[in-house]
């Protein structure tokens, strides 16, 4: 019941501990209309106040300046009734009624001056300085786009007052107005406080972090912006009071690249499209989604399915209509109120902004890709003829692609998949290209290649047997033999059963025997068909030019056969069982070193590479690093040799995950980086740039560089997702979650955690994975101070391992870290409930260092909500630890009595202390020391906060400096012999403190 003064003031103070939202709202309401009737107004006051901070920090604009009007009224009639500090906020909210009345058209541009002039007024006659009332004049001639310049010096040149806005606001408004002249590297460094943290509020850093995004951009910080769009975009979503800055994260989601994470941000704000109370920032997310659904409908997926206002489905170009509809209706509103055309100014020039990164930034969380198919790279995105000039003429295309096919350029694959585009169009082949079996074949070939890549083995041999006969019909010999071997080593890859992908062509089904026997009489054929046709090439004749020929083209072919054969002596070795590894093995090296002697006999260094890289990769296998790496050095410089630079890129890959294994990340990263940049610059689609990637964010983090291993991590989840690889994306989003938070981006991590469970995580990570991705969410959000939701992901983890009775005490230190957050978060009766399942679990699955942790963590919470009445509560809570730690045998593994014994003591002397028992409190700070004692090493640093607690007791409760001098100066010189030089620095100045006491 809301009858008494004193009932309303109890419920209006539990209202003020609920987070701004809907319900404290309602209530705020409730409440100032439960504090009318009452006789003396202080109650209506306090109510009044409550209510309108409800509004501003829900973006109910509209509504606030009512309620300041009668604060106002009661000030004038009954200014006892109001207490120091709402006194204060009397004159500190003018500010608030200023921003709100800017917020809403229908407001007169003379009531929002007139009401400025009576805040100066106000404060003038109370004998406050104006530089608050500068600041306002400043908004206002920003808003309207009339004097802002001269208005802003008038501001900033004044000193600050007491009523000013904080210096992360103030901050905001230097560098905004610095942004707005298109100084961005002024205005980063105008923000450098806020952003770094140096400076911060209730609204800052996530309003500077949203503003901040596209001058990041602009200027190259591509790290940073990601960086604060992740740890920013987590403060405002679904905040009612956010919205211009929900709307800058969708701008920045259109400009990076990043059209799906928009659509994300899009469907988990749908409610912000309801909002009525602030117009301008109403506006300001209309323009954001405009921006983003522009984008979208540009790129041509207008009919895509996308969260618009409830009550109906939208697709993107319905929704970009009724939004442009929408926003050009409120800019129109504004100007008209206005007299200016600033407001729709600035819309028509975000507007107007192009992307500002040619690839999606990386931001390391699991988007949906929705983007236009990439464009043909232009032939001058590389270096010479890297990339291939596509010819317009179809007969030049032909033989174009196949000049390129011809030395393994991988370009080729683009160009052949535009002739079968052109050919699939209904344009005619022409003459001068041969048998039209020849183009088919070729066709087929490059069919194969792309099904390869899908991971279509049983197709992609199908069209290689087709490219057989048809070059067989074609009169091309060395190509048919060629594409038979490789078909049949394709077919020899085993199935996740141990077998080949099918039966070896005429041979049946038996095996690697049946694949050896086939290829073996490929082979036949070739040496056959050499005594025929004589196999010409070598250095001299030029068998790796680029110009073709047929001696060329018998080489290579021949080439090919024993290739293949070495492949699928590969396959068989890796997959053989013990009893067959000496044949297998046998094989294998005959095969490729067949291989390698003929291509050297030749002088095809590539193929002469192509050896090296299988008897490379066998090394590795066999636990031979040192012959492995000798092997892929080897191989490099026949790539050196052979003039096709873009064969380099595996071998380069192999190397590197060699000398990371051995712990060389520095020239690992070297070649990690040349790698990838000389697939992108010869357009090898095949290469798998997404694995490359993630090593070389390994390598990174290794080289200790946090910033490129988020970088390189951040890209390969994302090549990962376009590639459908679900669970290798979520396993190093895992990965790149582990190096943010060990980096103290814990914020970062946390996002990049949510974005791994929100989307369906159970059916692309294993139990395991999900569990542990599920406790790292939670530790990181209980470091950030966010209990409730760290508690709501422990009891969710809890529910999970419920069930795996190997590992029981895993459910124990879940229960018990979901109790604490729990507590933390004050939600008692649910952290009791948990603190009791916990101590069940323990008595299941014995974990006494969780539940003893729990209890001590239990006892200080006690005493921080309850003060001295917890005293009772809080020292049960050390007691149950004590009975739990007493009950574990002392050689136990795990677990260090001398550590948990000293936090039962250290915790207690605390609890003791704060009731001002302070002989006991010492004495247990006392046996606190005594137990990190036994630590040795690893006991002195929790000793030395244990000898500062007791100097405290001592000095401060007992008045003894003398001693906690003499106790102080014998600890710190412990830790400065120990290297643990801030403990030391630490205890010398609490030291100094006593010795200057004791002197005073």
């Amino acid at each position: 019941m809301l009858d008494t003064p004193e009932a309303v003031v109890e419920a209006l103070r539990e209202n003020n501990e609920r987070p701004h939202g809907l319900q404290r709202t309602v209530t705020a309401e409730e409440l100032a209309e439960a504090a009318e009737p009452f006789e003396e107004p202080d109650v209506l006051v306090t109510a009044l106040l409550e209510l309108m901070a409800a509004y501003e920090f829900t973006g109910e604009h509209r509504k606030s300046p009512v309620v300041f009007a009668r604060l106002l009224k009661l000030w004038e009639d009954s200014p006892e009734a109001f207490s120091q500090w709402e006194a204060h906020q009397v004159f500190w909210r003018f500010k608030w009624v200023t921003t709100s009345l800017l917020q809403v058209p229908d407001v007169p541009l003379a009531t929002v001056q007139g009401w400025i002039g009576r805040m100066s007024g106000f404060y003038e006659a109370a004998g406050h300085e104006v530089q608050p009332v500068a600041a306002m004049r400043y908004h206002l001639a920003a808003h309207t786009g009339t004097g802002a310049d001269d208005a802003f010096d008038l501001w900033a040149t004044r000193p600050r007052s007491e009523l000013s806005d904080c210096e992360a606001c103030e901050t905001r408004y230097l560098a905004w107005h610095r942004v707005s002249a298109g100084d961005d590297a002024g205005a980063l460094d105008s923000w450098r406080p806020v952003l770094e943290g140096a400076q911060a509020c209730t609204e800052e850093p996530q309003m500077s972090q949203a503003r901040a995004l596209l001058p990041l951009l602009r200027t190259g910080r591509a790290d940073e912006a990601r960086s604060h769009h992740l740890t920013g975009y987590r403060r405002v979503r679904g905040n009612t009071g956010m919205l211009d800055e929900v709307g800058l994260h969708l701008e920045f989601c259109a400009l990076s690249r990043n059209e799906g994470r928009g659509l994300e941000i899009l469907a988990e704000n749908r409610p912000l499209f309801g909002t009525t109370g602030a117009p301008l920032a109403l506006l300001g997310f209309l323009t954001g989604v405009e921006v983003l659904l522009a984008r979208i409908v540009g790129d041509g997926h207008g009919a895509a399915a996308v969260a618009g206002p409830p009550g109906r489905n939208w697709t993107a170009g319905e929704l970009l209509a009724h939004v442009r509809g929408e926003a050009e209706r409120l800019a129109a509103a504004f100007d008209g109120r206005n007299g200016t055309t600033a407001v729709g100014d600035r819309r028509r020039a975000r507007l107007a902004q192009l992307p500002l990164c040619e690839e999606p930034l990386p931001l390391g969380l699991r988007s949906p890709v929705v983007r236009s198919e990439a464009p043909e790279p232009s032939p001058a995105a590389g270096a010479g003829a890297a990339v291939p000039e596509v010819p317009e003429d179809f007969a030049g295309l032909v033989r174009e692609a196949r000049r390129l096919g011809a030395t393994g350029h991988p370009g080729a694959a683009r160009l052949w998949t535009r002739v079968e585009d052109r050919l699939a169009a209904g344009e005619a082949p022409g003459d001068g290209l041969g048998p039209g079996e020849l183009l088919s074949a070729e066709l087929a070939e490059h069919r194969a290649l792309v099904l390869s890549r899908e991971d279509r083995g049983g197709r992609s041999v199908s069209e290689l047997r087709q490219a057989a006969e048809l070059f067989g019909r074609a009169g091309a010999p060395w190509r048919m033999l060629s594409a038979r071997a490789r078909a049949l080593a394709w077919e020899s890859v085993p199935d996740e059963d141990g077998e080949g992908a099918g039966s070896a062509e005429g041979a049946g089904p038996d095996g690697p025997g049946a694949f050896r026997a086939a290829l073996d009489e490929v082979l036949h054929e070739a040496e056959r068909l050499k005594e025929r046709e004589p196999l010409t090439g070598g250095p001299a004749a030029g068998a790796d030019d680029t110009t073709g020929g047929p001696g060329q083209e018998r080489v290579l072919e021949y080439l090919t056969v024993l290739f293949s054969r070495a492949f699928a002596a590969y396959q068989e070795v890796t997959a053989a069982p013990e009893g067959a590894q000496a044949a297998a093995m046998e094989r294998f090296e005959e095969c490729v070193g067949a291989l390698r002697s003929e291509a050297e006999g030749l002088g095809v260094p590539h193929q002469v590479a192509n050896a090296r890289q299988f008897a490379a990769d066998l090394a590795f296998r066999r636990g031979d690093a040192a012959e492995a790496e000798e092997e892929l050095r080897a191989a490099l410089v026949d790539v050196e040799s052979s003039g096709r630079p873009w064969r380099g890129s595996r071998p380069r890959v192999l190397l590197a995950q060699a000398l990371l294994a051995r712990s060389e990340p520095g020239e690992a990263s070297e070649l990690l980086h040349r790698a990838i940049g000389e697939a992108v610059r010869y357009d090898d689609t095949e290469f798998p740039l997404a694995p490359a990637y993630a090593l070389l964010g390994h390598a990174a983090t290794h080289l200790g560089d946090a910033a490129g291993a988020v970088r390189h991590l951040s890209e390969a989840a994302a090549r990962f997702d376009r590639d459908g690889a679900l669970a290798e994306a979520a396993d190093i989003r895992l990965q790149l979650a582990d190096v943010l938070a060990r980096d103290g981006q814990q914020a970062d991590a946390v996002a990049v955690l949510e974005s791994v469970l929100a989307g369906g995580a159970d059916g692309v990570l294993d139990e395991r994975m999900l569990a542990q991705a599920r406790l790292t969410l939670a530790r990181g959000l209980r470091e950030l101070g966010e209990h409730l939701a760290a508690a709501e992901e422990f009891l969710l983890l809890a529910d999970a391992v419920a069930g795996w009775e190997e590992d029981g005490p895993i459910l124990t230190m879940v229960a018990a870290d979901a109790a604490t957050a729990l507590a933390e978060a004050e939600r008692w009766e649910a952290a009791e409930a948990a603190y009791e399942r916990a101590v069940e679990a323990h008595a299941q699955a014995p974990n006494p260092a969780a539940v003893t942790a729990m209890m001590g963590e239990f006892a200080r919470l006690v005493m921080a909500g309850r003060g001295p009445g917890g005293l009772d509560a809080a020292l049960g809570h050390l007691a149950r630890a004590d009975e739990v730690r007493t009950a574990v045998p002392e050689d136990a593994e795990d677990f260090a009595h001398w550590y948990v014994a000293g936090m039962i003591h250290y915790r207690r002397a605390r609890v003791l202390a704060e009731c001002e028992r302070f002989a006991e409190a010492l004495a247990e700070a006392e046996a606190s020391v005594a137990a990190h004692e036994e630590g040795g090493e690893n006991g002195e640093e929790p000793r030395a906060e244990a000898v500062r607690i007791a100097a405290l007791i001592e000095g401060n409760g007992l008045g003894r400096y003398a001693q906690a001098v003499t106790r102080l100066t014998e600890a710190a010189r412990r830790c400065r012999h120990a290297g643990l030089e801030e403990a030391a620095r630490i205890l010398g100045a609490l030291r100094q403190d006593f010795l200057n006491r004791e002197g005073s």
